[in-house]
């Protein structure tokens, strides 16, 4: 064989080689991109819950159709885990990839989860997703959550909630006594701190509860979701608020599997979350206004009442005390409250001079 030919079949071998090399690359390339990721998905509430189950079946269906199919959830609610309230653990576990739920339930496991729910005579919903987004509530959630393997992102918010349900009137601090009361939060451990016996209750046992008069009041949420759950058919006060301004549920994402996700399906998830986040915001807005006007037209037996202002001025002293005992015994609970607390007094500056000076002027 000639010099000539060796050359030509050296080149030829060569060329091959790198031809199949690149084949494999791009097959493989292409493989990753098809690759379907199925994750599950363990909320809270139960199946076809309104509001807070819809805002997961729209975080999924974005989710799927954002990816052109290759991230699929599947949700699995209270009735087919059977653990409304074991959400954290079974995220943290691996047993579920992903839930939904309210992180002030996590309290009694980790302390500090509490303050990414919702803070008594705390931010408004405008002001609270402002201090996620841009004044550091993303990173400090973060720290709190990165020991326990996971992400938590914000999950919808239910805008103001109501002061609760109430089978007699509160009239003076004497009432909270002993007031057996559903509410869970930092809010329980101020009502605790004025004598009343707080408890946390999962949805589905909750006009039980009240109804067997196991519980003498009950927060739950607002118009927007109290009114399908039928309290006021068992407890004819009901009071406006103070303890949540603007409850925000979470999406738990275990860690191990977030870093598993290649990056454009990580991208895909967050935005699918936080776009499901804010359209419940707005549909529980919606939710509230049509349904307030349900409670006047139609049950007008519904009475509607403030707490009277000692009981208020008390409430406010007992969370100070508290929050100060806190911030004293965990270098983490003092950095996120004083962020919270900064990032409050500006913004609240900005809601007074707009927000309220329209209603104010509005009203006149």
């Amino acid at each position: 064989m000639s010099l000539i030919h060796q050359s030509v079949k050296r080149v030829m071998t060569t060329s091959v080689v790198a031809l199949t090399a690149c084949f494999a690359l791009l097959s493989t390339t292409a493989s990753a991109e098809e690759k379907v990721y199925r994750l599950k998905l363990a909320e809270t509430w139960g199946p076809n819950f309104p509001i807070f189950g819809d805002a997961t079946k729209n975080m999924a269906a974005m989710a799927e159709k954002m990816s052109n199919g290759r991230l699929q959830i599947r949700i699995d609610s209270a009735n087919k885990h059977k653990a409304p309230l074991g959400v954290f653990d079974m995220v943290k576990s691996g047993q579920y990839d992903l839930g939904h739920s309210a992180s002030y339930y996590w309290k009694g496991k980790v302390p500090n989860t509490l303050y990414f729910t919702s803070m008594p005579f705390g931010m408004t919903a405008p002001e609270q997703y402002a201090w996620f987004y841009h004044g550091g509530g993303m990173e400090l959630m973060e720290k709190v959550y990165e020991p326990h393997n996971m992400l938590s992102f914000p999950g919808g918010n239910t805008d103001i909630q109501m002061g609760g349900w109430f089978q007699k009137e509160i009239n003076s601090l004497e009432d909270l006594k002993g007031l057996k009361m559903r509410i869970p939060g930092f809010a329980g451990e101020v009502l605790a701190e004025l004598g009343a016996k707080p408890t946390n209750i999962a949805p589905g046992e909750l006009y039980t509860s009240l109804e067997r008069r196991t519980i003498d009041a009950l927060e739950w949420v607002g118009p927007s979701l109290d009114l399908r759950m039928g309290f006021h058919k068992i407890a004819p006060y009901y009071y406006t608020g103070w303890h949540e301004p603007a409850t925000e549920l979470q999406f738990l994402v275990n860690k191990r599997t977030w870093e598993k996700l290649p990056e454009d399906l990580r991208e895909i998830l967050r935005v699918a979350m936080r776009t499901a986040a804010y359209d419940m915001y707005a549909q529980s807005v919606h939710e509230s206004g049509k349904n307030w006007v349900s409670i006047k037209t139609e049950y007008p037996n519904v009475k509607v009442k403030d707490f009277p202002p000692e009981v208020i001025k008390a409430l406010r002293e007992a969370n100070g005390r508290l929050l100060a005992e806190h911030a004293a015994q965990d270098p983490l609970a003092k950095e996120i409250q004083e962020s919270q607390a900064n990032y409050l007094k500006d913004v609240r500056q900005w809601t007074d001079i707009s927000m309220r000076a329209y209603l104010n002027n509005e009203a006149q």
